[in-house]
């Protein structure tokens, strides 16, 4: 018996230890596959059919991660909830629109950049939130209720946005994000109310593995994304990557900012900025695909890369910022 339990730590911890390793260097497994898929597009064009499917994995995961305590958040701490999330339904989408006027982008990439400024927080907000000693019950509510919100604020501000020039309807476009967000994440939340409470120790071992697998499908979408426009990306001129890193640090800033304009500690401030900075590119990249010239999903891809790099780089810069501070900082473990 000693042996066989011996046996199964070991495996367990050789998972989590596995599991760990691919999501400290998500950044290095997304510029690895980006790089594999501009060396060789066919290895993962074929990936680009199960983009919905692979993006409703990943909302599984963050389903899993969530509880009815986290949600119970949203009534006792309104004010930061709405605040965070009010700036990432307005900032990003208005800083879209703002760029593909100002840079002057076609309209097959314009639409990418409304979709992403348009999409939901992503989950990667929640993991740079925790590197970056921000308020992280924050930061996984406000992710919650954008994603929540998705089906309605997604679409309203696509056919605002894009009007006459889209055959899109609103409900064809609500239809696909319940889909593919909504459903998961809720099947999700209720698969970790059952297991908390019946089979516990599987619930454990699903919050340790189930980031890795959303670590996994992210890296994938990206490299089908980059493999299906190898020769646009290579043929992308600097203004398309110019709208990416502009977009990204124009929603990082906003985001900090308008934390500490209304009076939010440093650690929600922190969470605010990565909530409004870091888009779910992979939603955007699956509307671009499913309703949109597949060129659209570049920009989408694109951000997909680059606010992998952007996020670790703030959290290390708050992280230092603590660490050279008199007294240091502790951030805020349980709030209110």
């Amino acid at each position: 018996m000693t042996d066989s339990v011996g046996e199964s730590g070991g495996l367990g911890h050789v998972v989590e230890r596995a599991a760990d390793v691919l999501s400290t260097y998500f950044v290095v497994w997304i510029l690895l596959g980006s790089g594999l898929a501009l060396y060789s597009p066919a290895t993962f064009t074929p990936l680009g059919d199960h983009i919905s499917l692979m993006l409703g994995i990943i909302m599984l995961g963050m389903g899993l991660t969530l509880t009815v305590e986290d949600f119970r958040r949203v009534l006792e701490r309104p004010r930061d909830v709405f605040i965070g999330a009010a700036a990432q339904w307005l900032c990003m989408p208005l800083f879209a629109y703002l760029l593909v006027a100002l840079l002057g982008l076609p309209w097959e990439l314009g639409i990418g950049l409304l979709l992403l400024g348009a999409a939901p927080g992503g989950t990667a907000s929640n993991v740079m939130t925790y590197l970056g000693r921000g308020d992280v019950a924050l930061s996984v509510t406000i992710t919650s209720v954008t994603t929540i919100a998705a089906p309605l604020v997604v679409p309203a501000w696509i056919v605002l946005l894009a009007g006459e020039e889209i055959t899109v309807t609103f409900a064809a476009m609500a239809e696909e994000i319940v889909l593919i967000v909504l459903i998961p994440v809720v099947a999700g939340l209720l698969l970790r109310i059952l297991l908390d409470r019946y089979a516990p120790a599987v619930a454990k071992a699903g919050l340790t593995v189930f980031p890795a697998i959303s670590v996994l499908a992210i890296v994938l979408i990206v490299a089908a994304i980059v493999g299906l426009n190898v020769e646009e990306i290579f043929a992308a001129s600097a203004l398309v990557f110019l709208a990416v890193i502009i977009h990204n640090a124009l929603g990082l800033g906003a985001g900090y900012g308008i934390g500490h304009a209304t009076g939010m500690a440093e650690d929600r401030a922190r969470a605010c900025a990565f909530e409004v900075g870091l888009q779910n590119s992979g939603l955007a990249v699956a509307l671009a695909v499913a309703f949109f010239d597949p060129l659209a999903a570049l920009i989408p891809a694109l951000f997909s890369v680059w606010h992998n790099v952007t996020g670790p780089a703030l959290a290390t810069v708050f992280t230092r910022m603590d660490d050279e501070s008199t007294p240091a900082y502790k951030p805020t473990v349980a709030s209110d």
